[in-house]
C-alpha cells in the first residue's frame, strides 16, 4: 500500500517556503524601521488662528503646547479647552495620515 500525498514533490516547497518566509522578514524589518522613523517625526498641529500649537511625535506623545496669552480669557476657559482639542486633533490626524501612507 502506498502513502500518497496530495500536496507538492519532495523537495519543491522547501525552497519556495524559504525565499517567502525571507521576503517577509525583509518586509518586516522595513516596517519597524519605518514606524522608528515615525516615532521619531514632529507633526504641529494648531488650532485657533495659530493661538495654540501643539507639537506631537509620531508615537502620539506631545512634546510641547504653545499658548499665547490672547487665548486666555478667564471668563471662557471653555474656548481655550475646545482649542487645544483642536490642536490636539489636528496633530494626531498628521499622525495618523502619515502612517496610513507607510502602511499603504
Amino acid at each position: 500500500m502506498s502513502k500518497r500525498g496530495g500536496g507538492f514533490p519532495m523537495g519543491a516547497m522547501p525552497g519556495n517556503m524559504s525565499n517567502m518566509l525571507k521576503q517577509a522578514q525583509r518586509m518586516q524589518r522595513r516596517m519597524e524601521e519605518q514606524q522608528e522613523k515615525l516615532a521619531g517625526t514632529e507633526f504641529t498641529g494648531t488650532s485657533g488662528g495659530g493661538v495654540v500649537t501643539v507639537v506631537v511625535m509620531g508615537d502620539k506623545k506631545i512634546k510641547s503646547l504653545s499658548i499665547k496669552p490672547e487665548a486666555v480669557d478667564p471668563e471662557d476657559v471653555e474656548m481655550l479647552e475646545d482649542t487645544i482639542v483642536a490642536a490636539l486633533n489636528d496633530a494626531f490626524t498628521q499622525v495618523d495620515e502619515a502612517a496610513a501612507g507607510i502602511m499603504g
